[in-house]
């Protein structure tokens, strides 16, 4: 799975644009744009929209590749329910991967589609 700073850097290269191009025109530094790529930084909102119209596309494309959960929805939802904290504390402790839970998620989705006949 392709990250947000992987699939900008992708798109950049596709572009042929250099990195310190795609700064300029985006009027940011090129270590700044850089450490996106690198994922070491997040873009803000404005910057995420700037990206996507200098690559001539949605920035909801660009989104899709953001894995982040804003920490505030995590907080949420473990005070609603605090069941939620005890099993990431559990998934992270028995380093089970996030593609193992993804195929679990997946799996689940599918009983409840079909009814549980699975």
């Amino acid at each position: 799975m392709k990250t947000l700073g992987q699939h900008i850097r992708e798109l950049r290269v596709e572009k042929s644009l250099s990195l310190r191009e795609f700064a300029k025109r985006l009027n940011l530094s090129a270590p700044f744009v850089s450490d996106i790529e690198l994922g070491q930084r997040d873009p803000s909102e404005d910057v995420l929209e700037r990206m996507a119209e200098a690559f001539g596309i949605s920035s909801e494309e660009l989104r899709s590749y953001d894995i982040r959960v804003p920490i505030s929805e995590l907080k949420i939802l473990a005070q609603s329910n605090p069941a939620y904290a005890i099993v990431l504390r559990m998934l992270a402790d028995k380093k089970i991967t996030p593609e193992e839970i993804i195929d679990l998620a997946e799996k689940k989705e599918v009983e409840k589609i079909s009814g549980g006949q699975n």
